[in-house]
C-alpha cells in the first residue's frame, strides 16, 4: 500500500526485523530488508539490534542475511555491553561465531563487557569447548583477560569444572595458571573450593601452580 511504517516501535522498542530476527524467521527477515525502507541497526529498549538478537538466538541464516546487507554494525553493544560476538560466545552458536568472525574483518574479537567479561571468558564459564577453540585459533583473543572481579576464562573454567575448556587453555601454554582475582583466589584455590578432582590435576601437571597460595 505504501503507507505500512515498517520500522515501527512496540512497547518494547522492537521494530517488525528486530522481532523477526530475534525469532528467527529467515523469510520474513528477507521481505523486510528488500523493502529497502528498514532500519537494520534498529535498538530496542535493552540497546539490542536485529543482529544481536540473531547472533543470540543461535540464528545462522537470519545471521547471513543480515552480514550481506554491509550495513549492520558488527560490533554494536546493547545496554549490558554486549556485542553480537559476545551473545553468540555466551550461548555456544559456533556456526554463528564462525559468520561473524569470518565473513567480516571488522568484528572486534576482544569486546569487554559491563562486567568486564570477554567472549572467551563467557564461552570457557559457560563450557563452550568449540567456542573457546574457534576463539584462541584466530589468535586474537586475550588468554588472560581479567573480569571486574579479576577472574580469567581460565578461572571461570575451573570454577564450574568445565574440563575440556580448561585442557584447552592450558595448551596455549599463555596462561597464568596462578592468576588472583579481587578475592584472592587462584584457579587452583577455585578447584580445591569446588571439589574439581580432574581439574586440579590438569592444573597440578603444568607443574607452575603455586600450590600454597
Amino acid at each position: 500500500t505504501g503507507k505500512v511504517n515498517v520500522d515501527s516501535k512496540d512497547m518494547d522498542g522492537q521494530t517488525p526485523l528486530l522481532r523477526a530476527a530475534g525469532n528467527g524467521h529467515e523469510a520474513v527477515v528477507e521481505l523486510l530488508l528488500e523493502t529497502g525502507k528498514v532500519d537494520v541497526d534498529s535498538k530496542d529498549n535493552n540497546g539490542q539490534t536485529p543482529l544481536l538478537r540473531a547472533a543470540w538466538n543461535g540464528s545462522e541464516a537470519v545471521v547471513g542475511l543480515l552480514l550481506k546487507t554491509g550495513k549492520v554494525d558488527v560490533d554494536s553493544k546493547d545496554n549490558n555491553g554486549q556485542t553480537p560476538l559476545s551473545r553468540a560466545a555466551w550461548n555456544g552458536s559456533e556456526v554463528v561465531l564462525k559468520l561473524l568472525l569470518l565473513k567480516t574483518d571488522k568484528v572486534n574479537v576482544d569486546p569487554k563487557d559491563n562486567s568486564g567479561q570477554t567472549p572467551l571468558s563467557w564461552a570457557a564459564k559457560n563450557g563452550r569447548e568449540t567456542v573457546v577453540k574457534l576463539l584462541l585459533k584466530i589468535g586474537k583473543a586475550d588468554v588472560d583477560s581479567e573480569d571486574k572481579d579479576g577472574q580469567t576464562p581460565l578461572s571461570w573454567a575451573v570454577q564450574n569444572g568445565h574440563e575440556a575448556v580448561v585442557k584447552l587453555l592450558l595448551e596455549t601454554d599463555k596462561v597464568n595458571v596462578d592468576s588472583m582475582d579481587k578475592d584472592g583466589q587462584t584457579p587452583l584455590s577455585w578447584a580445591a573450593k569446588n571439589g574439581r578432582e580432574t581439574v586440579m590435576n590438569l592444573l597440578l601437571k603444568t607443574n607452575k601452580v603455586d600450590v600454597d597460595s
